[in-house]
């Protein structure tokens, strides 16, 4: 046979193949392969694939290993989200610190900017939603307090929930799924674009020209978005009180009697949290991703998630203090 003739993968295939199952046959003695005849090229091709161990394949962890295994792995990821939450929350914090001291430099246009954003812009939404939650909680109480001819208690049913409770927590959840979606999806995508390490590059700090002006347009915007929700919520539920019969002047009397100063206060002194905790969690998600768009993607949806989910948390933590204080 000509020492160099041409084949092309199948005949160094099969003949590997069939070697290792007369190999895999005999494992005691395996027998030595003779390569004679064969051209010099397949002959150097053989030997090398037979010089290096066939891979086996991986073994499957037992059951009980590959939950502690899963176990050991979410408590490190938790653990190392843990840790980069507080490094954010500290960075952000000196962050602000800097403004104070006047050290702070970002563009007051984007202040500006973002302030309109989460304001004006937000407004159509906030209306709409906490109208139609003034109009649910008036239906459902007028329903349960006709059984006892205390139609007019709807009033005050309506004014506590909102001010205390749904007012701030519907507009906390729209600024998270509005506002803070477009947060982690402007900061991930300028992270995608390296836009981020050209700042760093630059001399600029991130979290002052970023970080700071969003944050500072939710602290300022959640309380008067709280009270603007407050008010629709009571205007949604004094409508369905006069179609069940209670006048709007006997109504509003009824809601200015029932909603103290201090049960007011309440929502607007959560939605400072609120806004500060939805801005810190949607600013990390984004600065945080990968750099590509499918990053991005899943920036925003971690970003919204997690607002959320840190919103009604810390507000059922504050729903104990207060009890606890009765309040």
């Amino acid at each position: 046979m000509d020492a160099h003739a041409c084949f092309d993968s199948t005949l160094p295939a099969f003949l590997l193949a069939h070697i290792r199952a007369v190999t895999d046959a005999t494992p005691d003695k395996p027998p030595s392969p003779a390569f004679d005849g064969l051209p010099v090229n397949l002959r150097a091709l053989l030997e090398l694939a037979l010089a290096v161990s066939e891979e086996s394949e991986p073994q499957t962890p037992s059951d009980s290993s590959s939950e502690i295994y899963k176990l050991g792995n979410l408590t490190l990821v938790v653990w190392t989200n843990g840790k980069a939450l507080v490094k954010f929350t500290g960075e952000t914090m000196l962050s602000l610190g800097r403004l104070v001291t006047g050290r702070a430099i970002f563009r007051r246009k984007d202040f500006w900017l973002t302030l309109q954003e989460c304001g004006v812009q937000a407004l159509p939404i906030v209306s709409l939603i906490s109208f139609l939650i003034g109009v649910i909680l008036a239906f459902v109480g007028n329903v349960q307090l006709a059984n006892f001819g205390a139609n007019l208690f709807v009033a005050d049913l309506v004014g506590i929930a909102m001010v205390r409770e749904m007012g701030v927590m519907m507009t906390a959840i729209i600024m998270s799924g509005r506002t803070g979606a477009a947060f982690a999806a402007h900061l991930g995508s300028m992270k995608a674009n390296e836009e981020i390490d050209a700042l760093r590059t630059f001399g600029f700090n991130p979290f002052d020209f970023l970080v700071l002006p969003r944050l500072l347009s939710l602290l300022v915007m959640m309380p008067l978005l709280t009270i603007y929700a407050n008010f629709a919520g009571i205007l949604g539920g004094m409508l369905v009180g006069y179609f069940v019969g209670i006048p709007p002047v006997l109504y509003w009397t009824e809601t200015l009697a029932a909603v103290t100063l201090t049960a007011s206060s309440l929502g607007v002194i959560k939605s400072v949290f609120f806004g500060a905790i939805i801005a810190i969690g949607s600013c990390r998600q984004g600065m945080q991703a990968g750099n590509s768009t499918a990053a991005v993607g899943q920036a925003t949806t971690r970003a919204v998630v997690t607002a959320i989910t840190s919103v009604i948390v810390l507000d059922s933590a504050f729903a104990a203090i207060f009890t606890l204080l009765h309040i």
